[in-house]
């Protein structure tokens, strides 16, 4: 265990510079650009981001799997890789065009969607390199994919949308900035290059393709889920409303990036764990002291809603606080989610996650369809945050099945869960006195 928290030691100084530079962006964006002219990026980015679950395949996390099984070779993946990105980058910016003219009121801003689509091939790439990092167990190599785009997306927007004043347009194009430069850096430094080869070998990419779509399509109802409440916004509410929901969520979806300084590495440690109901059990201890940390941070969210979100983003998102209240119920039940979640994904389990998340989705439809008209951005944030607690619990009894653990050890607090943290901070107290 004591390992296990080392690795997350040195992913959260990773994670802790994406949020500075994700809120950051963020900041600027609702401070210069107000909230309807938000509400058209939340609309417009929805469809990427949501399609990106699918149009990827998966191929990150059956990367991850069968790398750190060593049932493939490095190269044999390298090489299946490069071939399924061309297609799949082809593919999911065809669909997404699609998606954004046809479905969303903002895709009258021709060359807005054209700029929102050109990042896809990039992020497919980085999405698929990633998975080599995390099939050798390379976190820092991982952290640096996912840290060193949206630093440059920030200072391009610093840039492009206060100095040159380009608006919604200079915010796509910094997007497109972070995503081509560490594609590039990748191509080279991880001679992905050498990798191109016309010559297909089946054998492995139809399993990587296989066992990958099992993924993509968990995670696309995952995604479905955070996702909907934009999209059914975009169509039936006003730009304004999407934009002080997006606001709100936002300041929530900071929340879930503590579990994602774990997911990275119960994922990794997950697929090449050669005893799984004792990995499991390592999870559980781990999501025992998560939860509350997440509990006391939800807590002091709630407490400071209207400072936080009039302090970051002005007096015009002030009806955002209320958004983030409703939320925040529901987004602590889907940080819970998403550390156990990893444990299955890692085990080449994807599948146990739609059982619950499917369920939730029917939920989230039916009650963002009755109640946005209504109540607009509040009324979004009451039927995610309802759906996401129905699924996640659903989710807990379908984990221990699969985990072979009960419900009761799964949540039972032990003076030993703590031990590893206790035993960390002497060491810190004593290498402090040296």
């Amino acid at each position: 265990m004591i390992s296990f928290i080392k690795d997350v030691l040195s992913v959260v100084v990773s994670k802790f510079a994406i949020i500075i530079f994700g809120l950051t962006t963020s900041i600027v964006l609702a401070r210069v650009l107000g909230p309807e002219k938000n509400g058209i990026i939340a609309a417009l980015m929805v469809y990427p981001s949501l399609f990106m679950s699918i149009g990827s395949l998966g191929v990150r996390q059956s990367t991850t799997y069968f790398l750190g099984k060593r049932i493939f070779a490095e190269n044999q993946i390298k090489k299946a890789i490069t071939q399924i990105w061309f297609l799949t980058s082809i593919i999911s910016v065809f669909v997404c065009y699609f998606l954004m003219t046809q479905l969303s009121k903002s895709g009258d801003h021709k060359i807005l969607v054209l700029l929102a689509l050109i990042p896809i091939p990039f992020a497919l790439f980085n999405t698929y390199n990633s998975g080599i990092f995390l099939g050798k167990n390379q976190i820092k190599e991982f952290n640096k994919v996912n840290w060193i785009p949206p630093l440059i997306t920030l200072v391009l927007t610093l840039v492009l949308v206060i100095i040159c004043a380009l608006g919604i347009k200079g915010y796509f194009i910094a997007i497109i900035g972070g995503s081509m430069f560490i594609s590039i850096l990748l191509l080279f430094k991880n001679k992905f290059i050498r990798s191109f080869n016309l010559k297909f070998d089946w054998r492995v990419i139809l399993p990587m393709i296989k066992l990958g779509s099992v993924y993509a399509i968990a995670l696309l109802f995952i995604g479905l889920n955070a996702k909907l409440d934009i999209i059914i916004l975009d169509w039936v509410s006003t730009d304004y409303e999407t934009g002080i929901y997006s606001k709100g969520y936002s300041v929530g979806n900071y929340l879930l990036q503590i579990p994602w300084m774990l997911n990275t590495i119960v994922f990794t440690r997950s697929a090449i764990s050669k005893d799984g109901i004792e990995f499991s059990k390592r999870v559980c201890q781990l999501l025992r002291i998560t939860s509350l940390v997440i509990l006391f941070l939800a807590i002091v969210l709630f407490l400071l809603s209207d400072f936080i979100i009039v302090f970051m983003f002005g007096e015009e998102f002030k009806e955002s606080a209320m958004v983030l209240n409703y939320l925040l119920f529901g987004v602590l039940f889907l940080t819970l989610f998403k550390i156990l979640n990893q444990d299955l994904a890692g085990k080449g389990k994807p599948w146990v996650s739609m059982k619950a998340m499917i369920p939730g989705l029917i939920v989230n439809v039916i009650l963002n369809i009755v109640l946005i008209p209504k109540y607009g951005a509040i009324g979004a944030a009451f039927a995610s945050s309802l759906s996401y607690c129905l699924a996640i619990v659903l989710f807990f009894h379908f984990y221990s099945l699969s985990s072979k653990i009960s419900l009761k050890e799964m949540f039972s607090y032990k003076k030993s869960d703590f031990d590893p943290i206790i035993s960390m901070l002497k060491k810190i107290k004593f290498y402090s006195k040296e």
